[in-house]
């Protein structure tokens, strides 16, 4: 008799991960309007492989302290974390994206990809590629049964919907794949990938979800002019907020040269003073010292 061997799931250690934290980006409850309290734990983390390398990403969301407030103690999670990969899954979006281009434009084989995402040092198998190609399409597909009963949960417990959208640009194509997804629950809903940004497009793409029969709170984006067109126009009635993250980002582009250059001039002219021993050097030289003064002469 053959016994069965339990299913092997390789170890991958990512010691060289970049580091990113992503908080809540609401200030307000959005039934009191009382300044949310950061939770003391992250709500997720995992390490993700993405096509520039591997990133461990956690999530800390924040709640609501008033105890008047008829969503007391209602958790609100970081929904920025959706920007990197889909729930329950390692790799990144951007992956996601390239899976499906080279499958469905470039028209590769499975194992083509996996080698192709192998040379450019992610660690993934056959199996897996197909998997994420069948999330590409769902992503692609619509809202399906499951994610609808998840909208009505969420609906139900918060009494209405966050809507954000969040556009990917697979590496060396000029396409865009807009993400739709409800930042309450953190749930990915839909996908389109389009030659450029057409606001009537994403209207059309955004019109199944504006007939849903749930309260839209509000919505969510960067600063692209054509989705928050496409957001107001078809949520006209909902608050539109831009995305911190996207907008913080933005400021960075700003600042990163001046703070590299501070950086490189503060290097230059600190090179030049005289090297510091530290503590333990100094008190090995001390310790020296008293001995040669106990030594005696003759």
């Amino acid at each position: 008799m053959i016994e069965k061997k339990p299913r092997h799931r390789p170890e991958r250690h990512f010691n060289d991960a970049k580091r990113i934290v992503v908080k809540c980006e609401r200030e307000l409850c959005i039934h009191c309007n009382t300044k949310l309290v950061s939770l003391p734990s992250w709500h997720m983390r995992k390490t993700i492989q993405t096509l520039s390398g591997a990133v461990f990403v956690a999530g800390k969301g924040k709640e609501c302290a008033n105890s008047e407030c008829e969503y007391f103690r209602k958790h609100y999670y970081a929904s920025g974390v959706l920007k990197y990969s889909l729930p329950q899954s390692t790799y990144g979006l951007d992956i996601l994206a390239f899976i499906g281009w080279q499958h469905e434009h470039e028209h590769q084989q499975l194992v083509e990809i996996q080698r192709k995402l192998n040379q450019r040092g992610v660690e993934i198998n056959e199996r897996n590629v197909g998997k994420l190609y069948r999330q590409f399409l769902a992503l692609l597909g619509g809202t399906i049964a499951h994610t609808a009963e998840k909208l009505a949960a969420t609906a139900h417990e918060h009494g209405g919907l966050i809507w954000a959208i969040d556009a990917l640009q697979p590496e060396g194509h000029g396409t865009l794949l807009y993400v739709l997804y409800e930042v309450l629950s953190g749930t990915p809903v839909s996908g389109i990938q389009l030659q450029q940004a057409q606001v009537q497009c994403l209207i059309d793409w955004l019109q199944p979800y504006k007939e849903l029969p749930y309260k839209v709170l509000s919505t969510l984006s960067d600063g692209e002019s054509a989705i928050i067109t496409a957001m107001n126009s078809s949520w006209p009635d909902a608050p539109h907020q831009r995305c911190q993250a996207h907008f913080l980002n933005n400021l960075s582009e700003v600042v990163l040269p001046l703070d590299t250059k501070l950086r490189q001039q503060l290097k230059a002219d600190l090179d030049r003073l005289p090297f510091v021993p530290d503590s333990s050097e100094r008190l090995q030289d001390q310790s020296q010292s008293k001995q040669l003064d106990r030594t005696p002469l003759f």
